[in-house]
């Protein structure tokens, strides 16, 4: 008697939780995922920075061999010179590879600092694309493809999202 009382109990609250959770599983949903990398790299934002960076990095570079130049010029003369002139000259030649040195660190943490910035409004951007895609599509979630082990191809709304970012890039150029 007792077993059938906690049967009818079970049964009566899984009826419960049933129907209760079936508005929720018959409501349909609809699942999309992104490949970021993809969408990161074919957005013309991150094409036309990483060709801002690079300029400013050759730039950069143009400056370093002027300085490594303006060294190697100084050790050349060192050569040439006598014991109290060597001594002076190394003094410069040091102070030299020590701005050198200096100026490639600033160099390459700004230019680090200026890509991760860069990267960060970027992701920020097709963050947004995403959610209003999802939202308008009426797409219940949207996932990162690296979370996967498997998608159908009809699920991948990439190239709709690197569609939205190039053509709203577009607009404000």
């Amino acid at each position: 008697m007792k077993a059938l009382k906690v049967f009818l109990a079970v049964v009566l609250l899984s009826a419960f939780i049933f129907f209760q959770a079936a508005p929720v599983l018959a409501k349909d949903i609809k699942i999309g995922y992104v490949s970021l990398g993809k969408a990161f790299d074919e957005y013309g934002k991150t094409k036309e920075a990483d060709a801002a960076l690079e300029k400013k990095s050759n730039e950069k570079e143009k400056e370093r061999e002027k300085m490594v130049n303006e060294i190697s010029k100084l050790r050349d003369e060192l050569e040439l010179l006598n014991e109290k002139s060597k001594k002076d000259k190394q003094v410069v030649i040091d102070d030299k590879l020590k701005k050198l040195q200096e100026f490639v660190n600033a160099t390459r943490e700004e230019l680090a600092k200026e890509r991760d910035e860069m990267v960060k409004d970027i992701v920020r951007e097709i963050d947004k694309v995403i959610q209003d895609y999802g939202k308008a599509n009426g797409y219940t979630v949207i996932l990162n493809d690296r979370v996967l082990v498997y998608g159908e191809d009809a699920l991948d709304v990439t190239q709709d999202i690197v569609d939205i970012l190039n053509k709203s890039a577009g607009k404000r150029r």
